[in-house]
Parts: C-alpha cells; structure tokens; sequence
C-alpha cells in the first residue's frame, strides 16, 4: 500500500474488519467468498493495491444456494421479534466499527469519509427500523359476507433474496435489503460490485460472527462475487424469488427481463436525473448549498445526484453567478482529509464518461460555465480525479437526457408559471428525485400534486441527494418502480396470504351460490 493507507490508518481499520491478511494484495482464501478467478481491489483515492478476492464459480454458487436453502428453513421458524434481536446485535457491532467501515468505504469507494461514515450510519438507523418493525408485520381483519367466518391476511417470508449492488453505496443499500428481508424471515445472497469487494467482504466478516455467536446457520448471509456473470447465476434462479438489483438502467432492464422469464419478482432501483427547480421565491442560499452538494457529493455518482438546475429567467444571472462562486471554492482531493470536498471518481473508465459528456455537451450546443478537466500531479496518481463542471444547456439535448455518473451539473431556464419548469423537469426517462426552492406555498403544492412531479420522491426547499431510512426510497418510469427502506417497503420480502375460517357446521358459499348434495 502506499503512503496514504498508513497516514489515514487504512491499514488498522483493516485488522478490526476481519481483511488484515489480504491488506498485503493476497487472496481472501476463503471458500465461503469463491474459488474462482481473483478480483484485484485498487483505491481510486491512491491507485494502490488494497487485496484481492476470489470470484464465485458455478460451483461454489450452488454450494451458496445449498446452503442458503437449508438456512431458510430453519430461519424462518424463529419468531421475528428473535430475528429482530439479531439484526439488533448486527446494528450493535456495526456501531463498534462505524469508524473503520466508513474508513475502508471512503478508500475503496472514493467517497468522503464523513460520507463513508454516513453511509454505515444508515446501516444502524436501518437496523434500528428493522428491530421495530420485527414487531409490526401486520396483516389486516376483514369482515366475512358468510355468517360464522372470519377472514384475514397474513404475511410469509418468501425464501432467498438475492442482492446485487452498486460501487457507489457499498455497503448501506445491502443492509436497507437484508435488514428487512431477515426480519421477515428470508435468507439474503449477495452480489456486490466487482469495484468493490471488500466492502462485501467485511460485511459479510461482520453479520457471520453475530451468526456464529447465536448460534444461527451461516446461509442467513451468504456472498458470491464476481461480475455481471455471476449476477446471472441468480436472475436465471427458479430458487430465487426476489432479485434486488441496484445499477443503471441498462442493467436493471436485462435483471427484470430476465427475473420475469421465469414469473419472479425483482426490486429495481435504477438511474436518476434529477432535477432542483429553482422558483422566483426561493432562499439562495439554500438553493446554492443543495445544489452544490447534490452535484459534486459523492463526485457525482450518486443515483440522486443532482443533474440539473432548472431557474426561472427572472433571477437565473443571480443563481447561475452564485453557484458558479461556489465552485471556486471546492476543494478536491484525497476524501479521506476532510478539508477536501470532492473526492475520485470510481476508475480511469468513469473518468472516460466525464469526459465523453463534456465533449457531447459542447457539441450539442452547451456553454461551459465551469470547466472540467483530469487532474494530474502530486495527490492525483490514480488519474480518477476530475474537476466538477458546469454547462449552460437545453432540457432537450441527448447529453441532459442521459445520466452521466461524474459531477456535471446543468443550467436550465424557464419562463412563465412554475408548471413550465415541472415539465422541464418530468421530461425524462428516469424519475427518482426531485426538489423545488421555494417559499411560495402554492407553488410547492403544485409541485407536491398528482399533475407536479412525477418521481419517487419529491422534496421541498432541501435537495435532490440523500434520505432518511422511515421513507421508502425508489422511483419511477425507468429508474425502475422499486422501494426499499421505510415506509411498508417491507411487504415485497414477504408473501401475503389470504386466510378465510369457518367455525359453523353448514358450509355457505360465497356471492350466494347454492350447490346443494
């Protein structure tokens, strides 16, 4: 490893996760990760080595879902107020190692490390929901049209759920998964980005020992790694009820296509391009901090990131020249200094896109506001730091239609009623977040109406980037229809059940029929 793993304690925070022998660039050597080819793991903050895993084979998958087949039934036997107590003890041990999770997430990942830090913080606040809701698994009583029957609803866990993830949230959308769906009573197989398997790798380290300590099958939690290969072993699995899948859209179209082949049900959680809507009545200041954030947070690679800001001609020269300032004020570099930031993008191939985009803007008729540009020299080895740009643009060019996971941020002018601007903004492919800056209560609510935004979330005076877990989070058109976290996000791990009870001796039919013997 290179200078900046041992100044920013990377090195111990390995030790307490369980990866200290693969901190030298060896493998995991563990049967339980895969037998297959070696996934090398470089920091997109350094370039440096930081290990390497094994990918899971045919083989070893099966042995997985063996495993993970018999661990269900047994699993789902234990009242969930006990399963609520496991995932309690996980939520536990992940607070007694917040410091060093987040640490490796930063480093592997290449966000900030209070980003890495908040990201383990929505594992614990998601452990936190689960163990409550351990308690609150309600079906619903009904009244019966038949004299002495009773109906009701139940729900079942459904079995193994498989997981794949994203290399942006390493860690905290696998646990807004399984935290949920072992309450319920199912069995979780995860599939992490093959651009960050360490991160899987110590989760997997972490909820085993809590297993291990309760005495409790290890298929509750099992890993396989690898790439789209190896996702497949799952979205083609009769065994398989439900595939989360969290990535791009052109992935989740193949994972859904491929899970309805075979009438499963898959949870999709796909591109976003997401918008602010910035009105006549808005708070500046908060306008330029929740646009800021939302764009080069994460460097931009967040499914919620903010793409663009749509302004009313009215104060457009004032918000344009305010957040322009703002820009000249951004710090990039290591993120694991917390004076920095923007940190890295993911690799050299995120860093391609960037530039492709600023490339197809210009060419599309976008004025660059800001210039973006590769880093280079002391601090920026890995060639994975990019300067966050701005781009003057139009709603309908090719470019602004697309998501591009890098920190570009575009300009966007409207006229007229707010009702322009919510047409500027639903006029995507995608529909995960959105936010308008206003004080204007009628505005707001005309956002917040049925003919107002037309995402899965829609905020008011606070950005596009972030949630809070007591919410469902997921969008709609193509960023896929799926919910995941709060709310009743829940009942898609489980399967519901309609129970009907007669406690007479005759036997009436329903609507009345009459089949008398």
């Amino acid at each position: 490893m290179l200078e900046t793993a041992t100044a920013f304690g990377i090195e111990e925070a390995l030790e307490k996760l369980g990866l200290g022998e693969i901190n030298e660039g060896t493998s995991t050597g563990s049967d339980n990760f895969g037998s297959g080819e070696i996934i090398s793991s470089y920091s997109p903050v350094d370039g440096a080595l930081i290990g390497k895993v094994k990918t899971t084979t045919k083989e070893d998958y099966e042995k997985v879902m063996t495993t993970a087949t018999k661990a269900f039934k047994e699993w789902r036997s234990i009242p969930a107020p006990q399963r609520g107590e496991i995932v309690r003890q996980f939520g536990e041990k992940l607070r007694e190692l917040k410091e060093p999770l987040g640490k490796l997430v930063s480093y592997e990942m290449g966000k900030s490390y209070q980003e890495g830090l908040g990201e383990v913080q929505e594992m614990i606040d998601i452990c936190d929901f689960a163990v409550g809701l351990s308690r609150q698994l309600h079906g619903l009583t009904m009244h019966s049209e038949r004299p002495g029957h009773r109906m009701y609803e139940q729900y079942h866990p459904l079995g193994v759920v498989g997981i794949i993830s994203a290399f942006n949230f390493p860690v905290a959308v696998w646990s807004w998964n399984t935290a949920l769906a072992w309450v319920c009573g199912d069995v979780c197989v995860w599939k992490p980005s093959e651009k960050t398997p360490l991160c899987g790798v110590a989760c997997q380290n972490i909820i085993a020992e809590i297993l291990k300590k309760n005495n409790l099958p290890e298929g509750i939690s099992s890993l396989i790694n690898g790439d789209y290969k190896v996702g497949e072993f799952m979205t083609q699995d009769k065994r398989i009820p439900l595939v989360s899948a969290t990535g791009s859209i052109r992935m989740g179209k193949i994972v859904a296509q491929a899970v309805a082949a075979r009438l499963g049900k898959s949870l999709l959680e796909l591109g976003g391009n997401n918008a602010i809507i910035v009105t006549p009545d808005a708070d500046i200041k908060m306008t330029v901090i929740g646009a800021v954030f939302g764009a080069v947070g994460t460097a931009g690679q967040r499914c919620t990131s903010t793409r663009r800001l749509i302004i009313h001609e009215s104060m457009y020269d004032q918000v344009k020249d305010a957040i322009v300032d703002a820009y000249q004020q951004l710090r990039i570099g290591n993120p694991l200094d917390q004076n920095n930031h923007v940190g890295p993008l993911i690799d050299t191939d995120a860093v391609k896109m960037y530039q492709n985009a600023l490339v197809a803007a210009e060419n599309q008729g976008g004025r660059i506001l800001v210039e973006g540009g590769v880093l280079s020299g002391d601090g920026y080895e890995s060639g994975c730091y990019v300067k966050p740009a701005i781009v003057e643009a139009e709603n309908a060019f090719e470019i602004v239609q697309e998501e591009t996971f890098a920190p570009i941020l575009y300009l966007l002018k409207y006229s007229g009623e707010v009702e322009n601007a919510i047409a500027q903004q639903n006029g995507v492919v995608q529909g995960l977040s959105s936010a308008i800056m206003t004080n204007n209560l009628r505005e707001a609510e005309r956002f917040l109406s049925a003919s107002g935004s037309d995402c899965g979330i829609a905020n008011v005076n606070i950005g596009t980037s972030g949630a809070e877990i007591g919410g469902a989070f997921g969008g709609e058109k193509e960023t896929g229809g799926g919910r995941e976290s709060g709310s009743d996000a829940w009942k898609v791990y489980m399967r519901r059940q309609t129970n009907t009870i007669n406690y007479t001796t005759e036997l009436p039919l329903a609507q009345g029929i009459k089949f008398d013997l």
